[in-house]
């Protein structure tokens, strides 16, 4: 397991983290941490710029939680009525082919987007209010879509995602304990790095019937 960082060392690692995410200037973001908690604060021109320097602190060991007090000022000129960025969005989510847009129905108000309906997976979900958030005049997202009950039970969705990690992650997950209980995936054991976390768990989020991925995964470096 990596060792115990100070709260100065995970503030360094954080704006490092910031300044190597090309959809984030650092200079945008102030960062303060108090035992381990990190809060960023500072103006952005997107919601997608907002979340990007939301996972880029997540993916510092170290963190625990994060606060994400960043605030959106969007251009004056040209920001779209409700009206026209309900039209926006709809294209986004039709572009995107990972996307069962017609599964999804949205709601804005104010430049927020509550996205509701039935998907098949956890990674569709997710992938959805990725799709919208680039969108101009997308001031938040509100994720509510939930994972159709598949037809597969527990011992076969386990055997399912088995199949999947051995199919696009078989080295990353080789120490990686899988439990299933009723769409719920639970992560155990030990791994190399924050890459091969993401691909264990994008693998496991694209599985039908996967609602909630649980990861107890250790970094050993």
């Amino acid at each position: 397991m990596s060792a115990y960082k100070t709260d100065p060392q995970i503030q360094r690692d954080v704006l490092e983290e910031l300044r190597l995410d090309t959809r984030v200037s650092e200079t945008d973001i102030g960062v303060t941490v108090a035992r381990g908690v990190v809060t960023l604060t500072g103006t952005v021109a997107s919601w997608a710029i907002k979340m990007a320097a939301q996972e880029a602190a997540h993916r510092v060991d170290g963190v625990l939680d994060v606060a994400n007090d960043v605030e959106l000022k969007l251009p004056g000129i040209g920001v779209p009525t409700d009206s026209e960025l309900a039209e926006r969005v709809r294209r986004a989510l039709a572009w995107d082919d990972r996307v069962p847009d017609r599964q999804i129905h949205t709601t804005i108000s104010r430049g927020v987007v509550t996205l509701e309906g039935e998907v098949d997976s956890a990674g569709q979900r997710d992938e959805a209010a990725r799709a919208i958030r680039n969108v101009l005049g997308v001031n938040g997202v509100l994720n509510r879509l939930t994972v159709r009950k598949g037809d597969l039970g527990a011992t076969e969705l386990h055997s399912a995602i088995s199949s999947a990690l051995q199919r696009q992650a078989a080295r990353e997950a080789e120490h990686v304990q899988v439990d299933v209980h009723d769409g719920s995936v639970t992560l155990t054991g030990t791994i190399h790095s924050w890459s091969e976390r993401r691909a264990i768990i994008g693998t496991i989020r694209g599985t039908p019937g996967v609602d909630v991925i649980i990861d107890e995964l250790r970094i050993d470096r």
